[in-house]
Formats: structure tokens, sequence, C-alpha cells
């Protein structure tokens, strides 16, 4: 058993026994990928920082009620977008999708890019945040956890707490809304006004 890292179960079964140090491990594996996934809610940084905290909080003290065998990555992910959402709609927040990266630096990229090209890509990546923005809560949450997370369909489901026949129509349909707000955005010169 030295050496090599443990399986999620085997670290739920420790944590289910009091093991702090397991739950501990289980926070340090996901507490990225929380913290992305409340973010892609919450909508804001500093409430998708709280919410991913509260979650790993409440999934500590719901670990009894974890299914044995069941994957914990979706289980926690969706308790970490119902916390992100609630925290959402509590404060009243429709500022938005705000998705920060740590840099513009990519790893293992020693030439940086050319002005042109730098400024390209930011009013690119400008456009599409501001469009998926602009897009509904329900559209935003699918997009954000296909493509900004990388779930598959079968996390997304689980994440978003719906069924995996409405991940695939939901998200269907919000990349075509995307698609025409980003049209329209482009025939406007600028983001549409709604």
């Amino acid at each position: 058993m030295e050496g090599r890292p443990l399986e999620d179960t085997e670290l739920i079964d420790r944590a289910r026994r009091g093991d702090v140090s397991a739950y501990e491990e289980l926070v340090r594996r996901y507490r990225d990928l929380a913290l992305r996934t409340a973010t892609v809610v919450a909508g804001d940084t500093g409430e998708a920082e709280d919410a991913a905290q509260e979650a790993f909080v409440k999934a500590y003290a719901a670990l009894g009620r974890f299914r044995p065998g069941a994957p914990f990555r979706p289980w926690l992910l969706r308790i970490v977008a119902n916390e992100a959402r609630n925290r959402r709609r509590s404060a009243g927040r429709r500022d938005g999708l705000v998705l920060r990266s740590r840099g513009d630096r990519r790893p293992g990229s020693d030439a940086a890019p050319s002005p042109e090209v730098a400024v390209l890509d930011r009013e690119r990546r400008t456009a599409l945040l501001s469009a998926v923005n602009a897009l509904r809560d329900e559209d935003r949450e699918v997009i954000g956890a296909r493509y900004f997370l990388d779930l598959s369909e079968v996390e997304m489901a689980e994440a978003l707490g719906i069924p995996r026949g409405t991940v695939k129509s939901r998200l269907s349909r919000a990349i075509g809304r995307l698609r025409e707000r980003l049209v329209l955005d482009d025939i406007r010169g600028g983001p549409a006004d709604g």
C-alpha cells in the first residue's frame, strides 16, 4: 500500500470511519475542479471560492449518505453546483460568468505571441465570454460544464442534477443560442444588448 495513491473509494471509506486526513486528500484532489465548477455556476470568483469550500463541508457531513461504489467526482460536483447556484440566487447576482485564468502563459511555451495575435486572442476570448455571459443560467451551466470543465455527459448529468438525455438536448439548444448570439454580436460589431 505504501507508495501508491489511494483510490477515491478507499479514501471515502477511511473518511467515513473518521480519518480526517483521508478526506483532506479528497479535498486536495478535487479542490481545483470544485472551484472551476463553482466559478462556472456562480459567476463570481469570491462567491465560487466560498461555495466550493462550503460544498466540501457539506459533502463531508453527507458522506454517510454517499452510495458505496458510486463515483465521488460527479457526486461532489453536484453538491458544489447546488451550493454555487444557491449562493448566486440568494445574492441576486446576475453579473454573469467570470472566468479568470491564472495568466495568459501556457505551460511549456517560452515564446510570447506577437502583440497582434495576443490582442486578437484577447478579443475573441472576451467576445466568447460576453456571449456566454448573456445566456440564461441553464445554458451557461451546461456549456461551462462541458467546455470549460470538460465533464462527460454522465458527469454533467450528475453534477447538474438532470437526466443524461436532458444534458444532450440542453447542450444542443445552448450551443445554438450561443452561436446565434455570437453571430448577432459580430453583425452589430459588439455584444448584443439582449
